[in-house]
């Protein structure tokens, strides 16, 4: 999967921004030579959807049906979801959210998005973490130009994010995609844990404690995005909680 979103409305971490990216033989590339570049490998299974300047999400149909590490993408209420992997307790999650029985994974993130942006009965970190399996999610919110996405902890999926020529973020489960994109501006997505482009990056295994980002040096010594880890021992005030779509990025902002 690749969703790649503008600077302007994903606010990535400037961590990620290598200032050594424009300087190598390989610099980043324009988020269209990246976008056709992932469609160039998979030429007859393709879906890609674009939004204007402010986002384009592409997709791999799937060879085979059922698979251990399923690709979905589905959209709702102008929400766009791309998963990857498998949940699980997701019976579980259906019958709480009150969805039907046959609801995938993909259609499940999109709801319980509307229902922390919407409602928020849930801190956000309780809401992806009660996820079991591995996975990995990327959910764009074209109404109110958010993103939201998140890792499993079990390293059973890998998703990768970096930063584009013209400053945007770009995300996908292939590293080879990410690294002719972005250069050197872009590390591994850190397991166990969740991006909201109004509030930033959080464990949602440690919610209390604070994100820190450690430099990523390559084999020639220049610096290669950040590696991002919790914060042992810096804690933050309280657990964020969304209370409606007016307030998510108010209290965010907060802590």
């Amino acid at each position: 999967m690749l969703a790649i979103f503008h600077k302007a409305f994903s606010n990535p971490p400037e961590e990620l921004n290598s200032p050594d990216s424009h300087h190598g033989s390989k610099k980043p590339k324009l988020p269209e030579e990246t976008l056709n570049e992932f469609l160039s490998h998979h030429p007859h299974n393709n879906f890609s959807m674009g939004f204007g300047d402010a986002a384009v999400l592409a997709y791999v149909k799937p060879d085979q049906p059922f698979s251990l590490k399923q690709r979905l993408f589905c959209g709702f209420d102008d929400i766009y979801c791309l998963f990857l992997g498998n949940l699980n307790n997701l019976c579980t999650l259906n019958k709480q959210y009150g969805l039907i029985k046959n609801t995938n994974e993909a259609m499940f993130v999109i709801e319980a998005y509307r229902t922390l942006r919407d409602r928020g009965p849930y801190p956000a970190d309780q809401v992806v973490k009660d996820l079991d399996g591995s996975f990995a999610f990327v959910v764009y919110d074209s109404k109110v130009g958010s993103v939201f996405t998140a890792l499993g902890s079990d390293g059973g999926v890998q998703l990768y994010w970096g930063i584009a020529a013209d400053g945007s973020v770009v995300i996908s489960d292939e590293l080879h995609v990410i690294k002719e994109g972005c250069a050197k501006s872009f590390a591994p997505f850190p397991k166990g844990c969740f991006f909201h482009s109004e509030g930033g990056l959080m464990s949602f295994e440690h919610p209390m404690n604070k994100m820190k980002a450690m430099p990523r040096i390559d084999s020639e010594g220049a610096m290669c995005g950040a590696n991002f880890n919790v914060d042992k021992f810096t804690r933050i005030n309280s657990i964020p909680r969304v209370g409606s779509e007016a307030n998510w990025s108010a209290e965010w902002a907060s802590h």
